[in-house]
This record gives C-alpha cells, sequence and structure tokens, in this order.
C-alpha cells in the first residue's frame, strides 16, 4: 500500500524560502475512522520522527484490504522549531519570535461555542454516531472563518497561521496522537483523559497520566476538550455518552534523541493500539506478554515538579527512573556565594512518595530553575 503524498506550505522567511510539512495518507479498502499522528510540534523532541518513519514503512508492506478508515502521518511537523539552535542545543520549545510555547497556542472550540448546552438539546434524540458528525460539522464551520482573519490586509500573527494550517489537517480526526518527548532526560509514558483508561494501556507503556487539570491550549486539549465538554452538557440532560473520540500525548523518552528503545516502544504501542482500535485487520502484533503490562495511573494535579532554591551545581541527584519516599534526598546544589563565606551546600529531600520520571539535562541551575519532576 502506498500513500498519497501532501506537500503543505507554512511559512515565507525573510530571506524569501518557504517552509512546508509533509503529509503522507494511507487510505484503506473500506471506510472508517481516521487516525492522525504527528511528531516534532518541539524542536528538540526529534524521537517520534523515527516512529513515524518506521510506521510509513511498515505500512507500505501492508495490503489496502487490511486496512479500515485511513491513517495521516506528520512528521518534522514543526520545521521553525526543528531547526532552531543556540549553539549545539535545539531550542525549539518556544516561537523565537513572540517566547510562545509552540504546544500551548492551539484553537479550543470549547471556549468560544456559546450554545453547546441548546446544542446538546436539539440532539438528544439522535444516535451516537449522528451527533458525532453533526457536532464535527459544527466544529469546522467555526474554525473555516479563522481563514478569513488570515486573508484579511492585517493578516495574523505567526503562531495563529501556523496553528490554523496544522489543526486543520487532524480537526475531523477520531484518534490523535501527537508524539514528544521530555526538553530533558525522560521516561517514556502518555497523558490521556478522562473515561479513557482501557484504551490508554493499548499503547503498553507503564505510566500515564491523566489530564484533571490543564496548561491551557495544547494541541491535545484543544482536540479533545471540545467532546468532553459535549459529553458534559449531553450527561446533565440524561444521556450518558462516551464518544469513540481519542487524544493521546506520547512522551517517548529524552529530547534531542534518537534513543532505539524510545523509538521501539513508540512503534509497539502505536501499533497495538491501532490493531486493537480494528484500524489494522490482523493479529495482536506485540509478544503476549506485553499485553499484560501493568500500567500505573496517575493524575497531573499529582505530578511535582522541583525549583532549585539555589543558584548553583546540582549533584548527588537521584537517577532517573528512581521511586523515592517522603523525606528521601532528592539532590544536592552546590552554592557559591560571593560574599567571603565558604562555598554552601544545600540538601533538597523528597516532601512525598513518587518515581523520578523527568530531571533536567543541565546541572547548572539559577535559583528557580527545573531540577526534576515526581509523578
Amino acid at each position: 500500500m502506498l500513500p498519497t503524498i501532501e506537500t503543505i506550505p507554512l511559512l515565507q522567511l525573510a530571506s524569501g524560502d518557504r517552509l512546508s510539512i509533509k503529509v503522507y495518507k494511507f487510505s484503506g479498502a473500506r471506510q472508517g475512522k481516521k487516525v492522525y499522528l504527528q511528531a516534532n510540534l518541539h524542536g528538540n523532541e526529534i524521537v517520534g520522527n523515527a516512529v513515524i518513519h518506521q510506521l510509513i514503512e511498515f505500512l507500505m508492506t501492508l495490503d489496502q484490504e487490511v486496512l479500515t478508515g485511513e491513517i495521516w502521518l506528520v512528521p518534522v511537523c514543526n520545521p521553525l522549531a526543528t531547526n532552531q539552535r543556540s549553539h549545539q542545543f535545539a531550542t525549539g520549545r518556544f516561537n523565537a519570535y513572540d517566547g510562545k510555547d509552540w504546544n500551548r497556542i492551539y484553537w479550543d472550540y470549547e471556549k468560544i461555542c456559546q450554545d453547546l448546552e441548546e446544542f446538546a438539546q436539539s440532539q438528544l434524540n439522535l444516535e451516537p454516531d449522528i451527533i458525532k458528525q453533526n457536532y464535527k460539522d459544527k466544529i469546522k464551520t467555526r474554525f473555516e472563518q479563522i481563514q478569513a482573519k488570515i486573508d484579511a490586509p492585517s493578516s495574523v500573527q505567526l503562531t495563529d497561521k501556523y496553528r490554523y494550517k496544522v489543526q486543520s489537517l487532524c480537526l475531523d480526526a477520531d484518534y490523535l496522537i501527537d508524539l514528544h518527548s521530555n526538553t530533558n532526560y525522560g521516561l517514556e509514558y502518555l497523558y490521556y483523559f478522562r473515561d479513557r483508561e482501557e484504551s490508554a494501556k493499548l499503547f503498553l507503556l507503564e505510566h500515564g497520566i491523566m489530564f484533571d487539570d490543564y496548561d491551557g491550549d495544547a494541541f491535545d486539549e484543544a482536540f479533545m476538550k471540545p467532546w468532553l465538554a459535549l459529553e458534559n452538557a449531553l450527561s446533565k440532560l440524561g444521556k450518558q455518552i462516551k464518544f469513540d473520540v481519542e487524544a493521546y500525548t506520547l512522551e517517548l523518552g529524552t529530547g534531542m534523541e534518537m534513543n532505539p528503545n524510545s523509538v521501539s516502544k513508540g512503534v509497539r504501542g502505536v501499533k497495538n493500539y491501532l490493531v486493537q482500535k480494528e484500524i489494522f485487520n490482523i493479529e495482536s502484533l506485540p509478544p503476549e506478554q506485553f499485553m499484560e503490562l501493568n500500567m500505573s495511573f496517575r493524575p497531573l494535579s499529582q505530578v511535582k515538579k522541583y525549583w532549585a532554591p539555589v543558584g548553583g551545581m546540582v549533584q548527588s541527584r537521584v537517577a532517573l527512573g528512581t521511586s523515592v519516599q517522603q523525606g528521601d534526598l532528592l539532590y544536592q546544589v552546590l552554592s557559591f556565594d560571593k560574599s567571603e563565606e565558604f562555598p554552601t551546600v544545600k540538601n533538597v529531600h523528597s516532601d512525598r512518595c513518587g518515581l523520578v520520571f523527568h530531571v533536567s539535562i543541565n546541572q547548572s541551575v539559577n535559583e528557580g530553575e527545573f531540577v526534576l519532576a515526581l509523578m
């Protein structure tokens, strides 16, 4: 099976050069769900590109009859961020022009929908699939109004133009998978939304973090929150529906690295998810023991980040993947005061039990900078 490859222009640089992204579209012999996968939204989180490459190679070995629905894959979805550098460090987490996080800029229909209760009331006597399509049409109609702002003489800023291009690719998707890695050193885990624990297990990762709190306007949030809001509105009217719409962010290890183990976990998980969702009509791909992998779930509100209490050099830090108890030493900061005092060592102890799943690459910290996180 060969994909249809579409090149989508993004923006023109001051030099006259143009940036674009490529979308690899695989269509099955039968109509069905649409799956959207993208990688490298943050410029230094590159491992997802290798995952998508292996998925493309895998899909090309399949017959079209095996695939139901369609799969869109977008590697290097943010070339501006991917190419951003400061010496050898890829700094593309933030837009260098306005300082915005590339994953906190997306259009969220839930925030602007003024008639959700009225819409929900009008759908009470309809089947879930019809409600789902009606809501997709409603979101799409409102989203298309953004184009008028882009075409106006005043146009829009870079982040708005970029988000329109990327979100237009996935707005009608049923399943969205956003492939990330940690900006620093990190484990493999995923973010998921309420009532989707069973589907989250299909990615065969050890850890999952559920959104019970939101940073705001992230790619997966902007996609999923309107559907959660509609479920809530229908529930209040006595109609209990969980739509077959899902969004996940997979965090695949460490930033700026193509770690083979992280790539393997990503490919294995995505394949298994698609098999279990009956996108592929083939037997389960991973070995049987992986199917029984116990996955731990934690709410996002319980994640605890530790910030340097003083400036200095981090030493004696616990290793990534360490389980700690309350009171355990997490790290020390060797601090050099500019007075006549000798250097001091500040001990930082854990105030809770947890798993160290994210630690900073740089062990030189200013006061208030990130050191590590527990889940």
